[in-house]
Parts: structure tokens; C-alpha cells; sequence
């Protein structure tokens, strides 16, 4: 399901149905942990634009570098709201933390951004001919920065390497790192590669002139999913009407960085690069092709379930996860339905 319609009819839909709003005297408190990245850009639109506090929401934010990291955070019992990825969210509910997947944030996002004699080694080469080419001109294997193991962007990574090119994991050495690092690791030229997102996949094309992104995500992982808005279950059962403002806000805000990204980029830049990446690149990032945003969690299902099959062969997964347990998709369903009547 796609919501296209007006922001301004969302808004109008949203008050209508909502037990929350600005009149409203009360106020409820979550715990909300995120990472400064553009596939969770929902939640910097709507606290800039200043929809939570209109809606009655006060959102204490929690940085992570992460998604790992937020799911050791879960384990020991802190946080109510999850802006992060698929396969952390995958990994903390085979762990037995009580989370639900709510909705879907983006889809297709990593990109494998190459620089120096890596990105030149993939001219007139496919991807295997290239690492092959690297490896023997240089005398060393190709040194490819990501997240840590069991992120998205290391998952993507894996697929690629083991399932499309066939090459496995000894072909590169892979070097996990957080966000902040990774830009720095690649403009400092102490890696190759990074499988990455926006914006480190503009900024770096920008600064580096050799960098250039010779793979994305639906050649390393078709249909691959990416971030998501998670929850507790006690939470959702705890404050049902929030959650409820919460999901409104979420796909207000998706429908913003679809239709308006100039709108959306000054909120996005405050969170992400702590005002360290130009508003005009910001702009440029949320418009490229891995700024592919949706809310639809049904959209993301058979995707989870491919990455999800191969976490658990590579053992990032302990065990096997109830993806129906781990997807609920009622409120965005009554949600969408009810803006979609308006």
C-alpha cells in the first residue's frame, strides 16, 4: 500500500482519528533508540517539523552507532522504540526480546562504494573479475568496510559475496566499524570499499574522485529490507493511542521524503553528520537511488525472509525466528486504511 496523498490531508486525518493532540494536556513518554543514518529519516522529519510535540508524543532519543549495539541495549531492558534494521531486529527477537516490527522505513538501501585501483579494477570487469584482478595486482586482498556482523549492511554484504558472485568471504577482508568511522576509514584511504548507505555513499563520491558505487543493493541483495520502526510488545500494549500517533507520524513522514526531500533534508542534515554534511548533499542523498523510502511492512516480508534464511545458515541467527511473530502489521494496516478514507 502506498500513501502519495497530501501532507496536509495525512495531518487532517491524522487529528481525526487520534486521541492525542496539541489541546490535549497529556503526554506520553518513550524511550526511542536510533542511528544517525537516512534509512531511519522518519523520525528526524517528524521531530524537526515538530509533529511528536504537536501529538502530544516527548520522544527521548538514544544515539547508537549500531544496530548490534541497540539490540545489547534491548537485552538489558532499555528503550521502548526501535528505529533500526531488519537483521538487528531479527537477531534481538531470536535472542527472546518481546519485539514487534511495525512498519517498514526503506527498502534497497546499501551500496558498495569502491575508490582508488578497487574502483578501477571493476572496469570492464564484473564484480568477481574485479576482486580477482585487485587481489592479484596489488598483492592483497580488498579491504571492505561495514557495520558489524549482523547488521544490514554486513548481511548485504555477505549475500553478495557468498550468493551472487560466489567468491565467499575469503575473497575480500571484511573490517567492521560503525557509522562514523566508515566515512573516514574510506576518505583516509584505509580501506577499499564500504558496503554502506547514504549519505557516506554521496559524500564520499563527492570528496574522492576515484570513488564511485559499483554495486547496489538489488544486484548484491534483491529486495532487500532495510531499516524499520520496532517496538516492545509491552510498550504497543501499554500505550496503544501513542502508538497509534506514532504510526501516523511515521508514514506522514515517509510521504515527506518521497514527495518533499528539499523539505525534509535541513531536519535529516541536524541528525545525521551533526552539521558536518552540506544541506545540498543531504538533498542529493535523499533523492538517490538507495534512498528507496516505504512504510509498507508487507513489502518487506519476502525480503526478510531471505535474508533471514541466510543469517541463520551463516549462524549470525541462533536460532530460527517466527517471522509472523516478529511482523505486526494491524496498526499500519488500520492506520493506512483510516488517512486513506479521509
Amino acid at each position: 500500500m502506498s500513501l502519495r496523498t497530501p501532507l496536509a490531508a495525512l495531518f487532517a486525518g491524522l487529528l481525526t482519528f487520534s486521541g492525542l493532540s496539541q489541546a490535549d494536556e497529556h503526554t506520553t513518554t518513550l524511550e526511542v533508540g536510533y542511528m544517525p543514518i537516512l534509512p531511519v529519516a522518519q523520525l528526524f522529519v517528524m521531530e524537526g517539523e515538530g509533529w511528536t510535540e504537536e501529538a502530544g508524543l516527548d520522544l527521548e532519543l538514544t544515539r547508537f552507532s549500531s544496530g548490534p549495539a541497540m539490540v545489547q541495549a534491548l537485552a538489558s531492558g532499555e528503550l521502548d522504540i526501535m528505529y533500526f534494521g531488519i537483521g538487528p531486529a531479527m537477531v534481538a527477537r531470536a535472542n527472546g526480546v518481546p519485539i514487534k516490527v511495525l512498519a517498514s522505513s526503506i527498502q534497497e538501501q546499501i551500496g558498495l562504494v569502491a575508490r582508488g585501483d578497487f574502483a578501477a579494477a571493476f572496469e570492464d570487469n564484473d564484480a568477481a573479475q574485479a576482486i580477482a584482478r585487485f587481489t592479484e595486482e596489488q598483492g592483497r586482498k580488498p579491504k571492505i568496510a561495514t557495520f558489524p556482523q549482523g547488521s544490514v549492511p554486513d548481511t548485504v554484504l555477505r549475500y553478495w559475496l557468498i550468493e551472487q558472485l560466489g567468491v565467499g568471504l575469503e575473497a575480500v577482508e571484511v573490517i567492521a566499524m560503525g557509522a562514523d568511522r566508515v566515512q573516514q576509514a574510506l576518505l583516509a584511504g584505509a580501506v577499499d570499499a564500504a558496503s554502506i548507505l547514504e549519505p557516506i555513499l554521496t559524500t564520499v563520491q563527492e570528496r574522492d574522485d576515484s570513488a564511485r558505487v559499483v554495486a547496489r543493493a538489488d544486484e548484491m541483495l534483491p529486495g532487500q529490507p532495510g531499516a524499520v520502526l520496532a517496538t516492545r510488545e509491552a510498550t504497543l500494549k501499554a500505550h496503544p493511542e501513542a502508538m497509534r500517533e506514532l504510526m501516523a507520524l511515521h508514514l506522514r513522514a515517509t510521504d515527506m521524503l518521497i514527495e518533499e526531500p528539499e523539505r525534509a533534508a535541513p531536519h535529516v542534515r541536524e541528525f545525521v553528520g551533526r552539521r558536518l554534511i552540506d544541506l545540498a548533499t543531504v538533498e542529493t542523498a535523499l533523492s538517490s537511488p538507495s534512498s528507496n523510502y516505504i512504510s509498507d511492512p508487507h513489502a518487506i516480508r519476502e525480503g526478510t525472509r531471505r535474508m533471514h534464511d541466510f543469517q541463520l545458515s551463516q549462524g549470525t541467527l541462533r536460532k530460527e525466528v517466527d517471522l509472523d511473530a516478529l511482523f505486526d502489521t494491524r496498526l499500519f494496516d488500520e492506520v493506512s486504511e483510516e488517512l486513506s478514507a479521509q
